[in-house]
């Protein structure tokens, strides 16, 4: 049975939830104390979070990082701000998907199923315990790692498969259409700035290890890794 987490400070929202997921033979749990969101969260050690925005003390911004700071389980911030700024924040701050207030219970179940599916179904099962290798980068995807001489730096679940697919093309283009088949299995329900979002996520990754310009943006059409070994 897969846990979730609900961090809302609307009471009938957190009922109304839990009773759809209940349904479906998830287990649920919701924040009691939101000064003590992160404690909660370790205790209760959920497969995926349904995250807010706007909370009490602290915002969910500052959660999913103090949550992403101890775990890789995706994140899914539930909102009623519809602003694209909104919505490129959480992914910055970590979140692995943003839905807005009111939304469809149908949507909201196929995304989280879709999530778990993709963290620890046999799609994921397909990623762990291998390495890709291309243009001196390693991908360790068991340790969501990213090196390169000598360096390396954390990934996300959903940057470890951006990277992925462009390293085992590399050099070569990767169409927008692919990245997002690969990646998530709901693409009507994926905002095309979702992706430009991981882009520049995984562009400031390879930055981190001194590498610049190495993912293009080829317009129109997708994006190209060209990495040259020992640059």
């Amino acid at each position: 049975m897969r846990k979730i987490f609900i961090v809302e400070d609307d009471p009938s929202l957190v009922a109304l939830l839990e009773e759809h997921l209940q349904r479906f033979e998830y287990e649920t749990c919701s924040v009691q104390n939101f000064e003590k969101v992160t404690e909660e969260f370790q205790t209760f050690a959920p497969d995926l979070v349904l995250l807010d925005v706007n909370l009490p003390k602290f915002d969910g911004y500052y959660w999913c990082r103090q949550m992403q700071a101890c775990s890789t389980c995706p994140i899914l911030f539930i909102s009623a701000r519809e602003g694209k700024m909104d919505q490129v924040m959480a992914l910055e701050n970590g979140a692995d998907d943003y839905i807005t207030k009111p939304f469809d219970y149908e949507i909201v179940m196929a995304k989280i199923k879709s999530q778990l599916r993709r963290a620890y179904g046999t799609y994921a099962n397909n990623y762990h315990d291998r390495n890709v290798k291309a243009g001196g980068l390693t991908l360790d995807f068991e340790r969501l790692f990213l090196s390169y001489n000598q360096k390396k730096v954390e990934l996300s679940l959903t940057e470890a498969k951006i990277l992925d697919e462009m390293m085992k093309k590399h050099e070569h283009v990767v169409s927008r259409d692919r990245l997002l088949e690969k990646i998530w299995d709901e693409q009507a329900f994926v905002d095309d700035n979702t992706l430009n979002v991981y882009i520049a996520r995984v562009r400031k990754k390879m930055k981190e290890l001194e590498i610049y310009n190495a993912l293009q943006t080829v317009r129109g059409v997708g994006y190209r890794l060209y990495v040259g070994e020992g640059e």
